[in-house]
């Protein structure tokens, strides 16, 4: 009886998240609103959103006016008519996920690009900016991509791609790409900048003295009260939340925290597959949010909500309301992260010392000493918002237009570290607890590893908002391939799920080839993480080959790729001969080059090929899903 009641609640629901259909029509959308131009965004971690809303807001200062659209809710078979709307430009904020891959809502799009061919785009005018990072083997290709392929189908390129690079200064690349990029439209359209640097609003503030308070948000992503009422299937619009079975310290000494926890997904209908990613969406430390509302002198229980000023956006809130700031700051609003320099312009004018005022617009600009100063002293000295205001008195800002320029707070990935067939209600997570002291002598916390740390079993439920991102990640079809795996540190986590697999498949009387771990940490008696379930898997032959690298056991440090090396006839016989495939999880920066350099060596010695030869070797591995990466920086 109760589901008949909650329809209409559910229908409404759907119908606030989910464009109509008419609205599918970014074109009509944009005469209907007078709009001219339109920021598309490909985002995973909410960047290039948060790029794409600064842009449209910048429009208004060069007499236009534009848009920010998420590609997954509009018809992108659309593009070839914005040449009916006059002075049009279509802006592409593309950011790459994994190995090169688009992001999960702007994969249609990518689809559309590739299978059109005849497609006609010789009245489309348009940018790319591409958010990437450096340490990744397919630097920005999707941005790239997008790039190259609007110009084949005969759109107008007015202005250079611009590559951002989040192993560097992503901000500065945008402030720098965006700095040329305005003069280059204003010439190419003709039209001039109003000179009005003002603060433009985009919500405004309600305050509800009288609102019944089972209409307000208190963390939930989606639906009103989803966190009461569970209903599948769970996505990032609708986590599962998963009770907390197990949360063990990993490792027996240092002054890290290494931990492993148990999320039990029972009764939930989610399936995983070994190498998956978990997300899960973190809450900020109750203590930085208490001092934000004593610094700001707020009362932090009003209940309020911010509305878009423009009636007929889609994103009609910032984050979902009503809620209280306290909901808000605690579930909804990242307060960790350095700010990003636009919220630092915006909130100058809220300094009543000049020169704080004069500082923080200096650390907006492109001027070297502006960027230096705002690397030295945001970036480098990792202040968050709560250290801006609490090293700049004189800076006062309101605290419904702080919250208004705060990012979202984002869901956190980690890779799974157990095996669906032998785990099928439950999840395993592995992870390091990460603090560290600043130049400014704070101890900064992560959100998501300090919160997870304190999710403890005892009597009463600890629960994670959670859902599952499938991964590329995966062993091999045929179990008779063999595999390598490479994972120090937490990047151990997916091959403990691997290696439980390939043990059931054995038990299961199925043919499993090789099974080799390569595994590095510091220290045998501290950090030798999972010990036990390794031995354990070697003594019952599911590890055919255990090798494990110690780095700081002895004077020279050993690690993963030297171990490689002293096998270097064995690991080609079985990438060679064998067709092994080769998996390698973590570190992206350092690790994942050394090894991909030690795999090219074992190229150049036993399949007698020059370097450049070995490297085509390697690649060609990788575009046959025969060597696998799931790594972060």
């Amino acid at each position: 009886m109760g589901c008949v009641f909650s329809l209409p609640e559910d229908r409404r629901d759907a119908a606030e998240r989910t464009p109509t259909t008419r609205e599918t029509s970014f074109v009509e959308k944009m005469k209907k609103t007078g709009k001219n131009i339109i920021v598309f965004y490909g985002s995973q971690t909410g960047t290039a959103e948060e790029f794409a809303n600064r842009l449209a807001k910048d429009s208004q200062r060069y007499g236009m006016k534009g848009m920010a659209a998420d590609p997954e809710e509009y018809s992108m078979g659309e593009l070839a008519r914005l040449a009916e709307i006059e002075n049009s430009l279509a802006i592409f904020c593309m950011a790459t996920y994994g190995e090169g891959d688009p992001t999960d809502n702007a994969q249609d799009f990518y689809d559309w690009l590739q299978e059109n061919d005849d497609e006609d785009l010789s009245g489309l005018n348009y940018t790319v900016f591409s958010l990437g990072n450096k340490t990744y083997e397919h630097y920005n290709a999707m941005g790239k991509y997008v790039d190259k392929r609007l110009e084949e189908l005969g759109a107008k390129r007015i202005f250079d791609l611009g590559l951002g690079d989040d192993d560097g200064n992503l901000e500065e690349d945008f402030v720098s790409w965006r700095e040329q990029f305005w003069p280059a439209v204003c010439e190419h359209f003709g039209v001039e900048a109003s000179g009005d640097e003002s603060s433009i609003r985009q919500y405004e503030l309600k305050v509800h003295t009288d609102v019944n308070m089972n209409k307000v948000y208190t963390g939930e992503i989606g639906r009103l009260k989803s966190f009461e009422v569970q209903k599948p299937p769970f996505d990032s619009k609708n986590p599962f939340l998963a009770p907390v079975t197990v949360n063990r310290k990993l490792n027996k000494a240092g002054d890290r925290h290494l931990m492993h926890l148990e999320l039990d997904i029972t009764g939930s209908k989610i399936r995983y597959e070994s190498g998956d990613h978990v997300a899960v969406f973190p809450t900020n430390d109750s203590e930085l949010v208490n001092k934000l509302g004593e610094i700001l002198g707020v009362d932090l229980d009003v209940v309020i909500s911010l509305n878009n000023l423009d009636e007929e956006s889609n994103k009609k809130h910032p984050f979902p309301c009503p809620t209280t700031y306290r909901t808000a700051l605690t579930h909804y609003l990242d307060i960790t992260n350095p700010p990003r320099t636009n919220v630092l312009y915006e909130l100058a004018q809220y300094a009543s010392d000049p020169k704080d005022q004069e500082n923080m617009r200096k650390m907006a600009s492109s001027s070297p000493e502006g960027k230096a100063l705002y690397q030295n002293w945001v970036l480098d000295s990792c202040r968050n918002i709560l250290a801006v205001l609490e090293d700049m008195p004189s800076l006062k800002p309101p605290i419904d237009h702080l919250c208004e320029l705060l990012p979202r707070l984002q869901a956190r990935y980690y890779s799974i570290a157990s095996s669906s067939k032998v785990h099928p209600n439950s999840i395993h997570i592995c992870a390091v607890v990460v603090e560290y002291k600043t130049k400014t002598g704070r101890f900064n916390k992560g959100v998501a590893t300090n919160w997870l740390k304190n999710k403890l079993v005892n009597g009463h439920k600890s629960t994670v908002p959670m859902y599952i991102r499938k991964s590329q990640f995966r062993l091999p079809f045929k179990a008779s391939n063999p595999v390598i795996m490479i994972g120090p540190g937490t990047g151990i986590a997916p091959f403990m799920g691997f290696i439980q697999e390939r043990g059931w498949l054995k038990q299961q009387g199925k043919e499993v080839g090789e099974t080799v771990m390569y595994f590095g940490c510091r220290h045998k008696n501290e950090d030798y993480i999972y010990q036990e379930e390794l031995e354990e898997a070697e003594k019952n032959n599911f590890l055919t080959q255990l090798n494990v690298a110690f780095s700081r056991d002895q004077d020279h440090k050993i690690y993963v790729q030297h171990h490689l090396k002293k096998n270097k006839e064995h690991l080609w016989k079985l990438i060679n001969t064998d067709n092994a495939h080769i998996y390698v999880c973590g570190d992206a920066r350092n690790m994942a080059k050394d090894v991909q350099t030690a795999f090219y060596e074992i190229a150049e010695e036993y399949g007698s090929m020059t370097r450049t030869q070995a490297t085509d070797y390697v690649k060609k591995l990788m575009t046959k899903g025969r060597y696998s990466q799931d790594v972060w920086s």
